[in-house]
């Protein structure tokens, strides 16, 4: 069994414009409203950079913001786990349909930002760290692995982690091809670190399947249409600031199990 704390807790999605806000719809003191997905705009990244990025980047960027306005670690400081599902299907679409056209056209900044770990290139610009940095996709598991991945580097590496898991949602050629078809990003800011504050969480991989834990219609709705949003249980069980446990669906026929404790 893993053990780290939960330092901070960043959310974006329709209806759910940051973690302070969302704490009430997911404790049950307010349904969420149906939103079109929101117009971001993260302050993190210089302005020439900022206008070369993506829906997808300034979705993980905002999220992060969300997460780091809680923390007392400075973001060079911190290491970091990204997590999407599909990766970038604005920058994907585009390149397809340059390839369709004659001479190719293809976008320099559109290919650059086509690799998987864009946003985490971006996230360095902005926070100037050095530390340890992966990418990961695991399909509909993709939340519970990146939550093992960046709670293993802060237990072995005795670092704090900023976790973000995002996807947006596919554009209309490819919608219904994939594992996404709602705006959500979430983040956490995890450490091995013991002070007041923080919410200890532990960590056991498990044999076996696990059914993901029950949700409000609304926000079950939202965690089927984006990989993502598995992480809806285990942030309703922190907004309710009580202990608890659940188990999260993980790759290959495992169960992640996670306790909370208050």
């Amino acid at each position: 069994m893993m053990r780290v704390n939960i330092e901070s807790i960043g959310l974006v999605a329709p209806g759910l414009p940051g973690w302070e806000a969302a704490q009430e719809v997911l404790r049950g003191e307010r349904a969420l409203e149906a939103e079109s997905a929101p117009v971001f705009r993260p302050t993190l990244l210089p302005p020439n950079e900022r206008r070369r990025t993506t829906a997808l980047i300034k979705l993980a960027l905002q999220t992060a913001e969300d997460a780091l306005a809680r923390s007392r670690h400075p973001m060079a400081e911190l290491a970091s786990v990204f997590v999407s599902a599909e990766g970038d299907g604005e920058i994907v679409d585009r390149i397809c349909t340059a390839l369709t056209l004659p001479d190719r056209p293809v976008s320099p900044t559109h290919f650059h930002n086509s690799v998987h770990n864009a946003p985490a290139g971006y996230w360095a610009i902005a926070s100037g760290s050095q530390r340890f940095s992966t990418s990961l996709a695991a399909g509909a598991d993709s939340f519970a692995a990146g939550l093992l991945e960046a709670a293993a580097v802060a237990a072995l590496e005795q670092v704090p982690v900023m976790l973000l898991a995002y996807d947006y949602a596919l554009p209309p050629a490819l919608a219904g091809r994939g594992y996404v078809d709602a705006v959500f990003g979430v983040a956490m800011i995890l450490t091995a670190d013991e002070a007041p504050g923080l919410t200890p969480l532990s960590l056991e991989l498990a044999t076996g399947s696990a059914v993901p834990p029950p949700l409000p219609p609304e926000l079950a709705v939202l965690r089927a249409h984006n990989p993502a949003a598995a992480a809806l249980p285990l942030l309703t069980a922190l907004a309710r600031r009580g202990s608890a446990t659940l188990t999260l669906p993980c790759h290959d026929g495992q169960t992640l199990r996670l306790g909370i404790e208050r």
